[in-house]
């Protein structure tokens, strides 16, 4: 009996500890997963909201990022849209487009996350469309045919995970930098 006992014991101890490390190794397995989602969809994301911003590209693809409640109200896609934006007179060819992501945590159980981003453009390839040259020389100097800079910020990002895809929710802007 006192063998017997022994061996229950010994027994419950190592599955316990087994199922302990499995466990754990599940949670870092959908923390992991969660995390990369959300970082390639705020990388993709705001890389693809500043390319129509600077009229690169139409605004189609950025329903794979963002819920549709937020396209229709951020003022820079609007302005974009509207064509006030102080990018439509440039052709842009390219655009140097960095973002720091901010700490985050995200349980396997959780369906909204919170990051902090600082988005950052230092280079914008673009000059004015032939016809505007002139004027943009007269009105702001030589150095007006370049693109004007980008508005360098730290925002608040909220995404939701939809149907197991996670999207951008809402930004609220933190702050601007100045470079």
């Amino acid at each position: 009996m006192k063998y017997l006992r022994r061996f229950v014991w010994f027994l419950a101890f190592r599955l316990t500890a087994a199922a302990l490390i499995l466990g754990l190794a599940v949670c870092a397995f959908y923390y992991a997963m969660n995390l990369t989602n959300v970082q390639i969809v705020l990388k993709d994301g705001l890389a693809r909201r500043a390319q129509v911003v600077m009229r690169m590209e139409d605004g189609q693809e950025l329903t794979k990022y963002f819920q549709q409640t937020y396209l229709e109200r951020d003022a820079a896609l609007l302005a974009a849209e509207q064509g006030t934006s102080p990018y439509q007179n440039y052709t842009i060819r390219g655009i140097d487009h960095r973002i720091d992501l901010g700490f985050t945590w995200i349980w396997p159980w959780d369906d909204t996350a919170r990051v902090d981003v600082t988005e950052r453009l230092p280079h914008i390839d673009g000059r004015i469309k032939g016809s505007k040259a002139e004027e943009a020389v007269a009105a702001g100097g030589p150095s007006a045919v370049y693109p004007p800079a980008w508005a360098s910020a730290r925002y608040r990002v909220t995404l939701v995970k939809e149907s197991g895809r996670w999207m951008i929710k809402s930004m609220t802007l933190l702050e601007n930098l100045t470079e």
